[in-house]
């Protein structure tokens, strides 16, 4: 009896800080109709998307991807939303019960000037464990693979380069299982995953997962974080 009490009460810790876990309010907070209204509002205007690239990554829950590539200098906005599948306009309920091929990623505006996309894939390496097949921290499914998407031959094979580089240096002690994926299509994901991280500093799996891991990144990459990041 003691012993199943134990796994019970360890579920329940788990449940409680997986990036699943939302309220019925949290998913009910806007139609859907709304919801696309508010991401077509939140999106960069093409005059501003100018100076920008973009880039895409998938490792692990969005909430903490998302707060981790807008902590980096040169970044001028992150979205949150699932990439690496063939179903079109995914929900989240479809993508965390593994109901489509997506992973859930992040679209990252970035300014070339500032930043490039080779110190954006140093980025993605140093936030994450690109050893863990279909996982991440507490995170488990197919959902929280690790991909880095490219856009092209080059892109390609500046992550490609880099893994090798990895591995060579044995740097995390087992062999990398990150995907390298050709970049087809990015869909953002409901209103109220965007800026999760920082509407709900309170949040369990936030304080518990996603704000370690950020400052886990900052405590490596201090020379890449926005000056009001540090």
């Amino acid at each position: 009896m003691k012993t199943i009490q134990i796994s019970f009460l360890t579920l329940l810790l788990f449940t409680s800080i997986s990036c699943q876990s939302k309220t019925k309010n949290n998913k009910q907070e806007m139609g859907q109709k709304e919801q696309k209204e508010t991401l077509k509002q939140m999106a960069p205007s093409n005059e501003e998307l100018q100076k920008y690239e973009t880039a895409y990554f998938a490792s692990g829950c969005f909430w903490c991807v998302e707060a981790i590539f807008e902590s980096v200098k040169g970044v001028k906005e992150v979205y949150s939303g699932y990439s690496g599948g063939k179903k079109k306009n995914p929900t989240y309920e479809q993508v965390g019960y593994g109901r489509t091929d997506h992973a859930e990623a992040v679209e990252v505006y970035y300014d070339p000037n500032v930043i490039s996309f080779p110190q954006l894939v140093q980025v993605f390496f140093g936030s994450h464990d690109p050893t863990t097949l279909n996982r991440q921290g507490p995170d488990r499914g197919a959902q929280y693979r690790s991909i880095a998407f490219y856009k092209d031959d080059t892109q390609k094979k500046t992550i490609e380069d880099y893994i090798a580089k990895l591995e060579a240096a044995n740097v995390f002690g087992k062999p990398i299982v990150t995907q390298v994926k050709p970049f087809e299509k990015f869909y953002m994901a409901e209103e109220y995953h965007q800026d999760y991280e920082k509407k709900h500093p309170n949040n369990p799996y936030i304080q518990q997962v996603s704000i370690p891991r950020l400052n886990k990144f900052k405590a490596k990459f201090g020379s890449y974080l926005k000056e009001d990041t540090h």
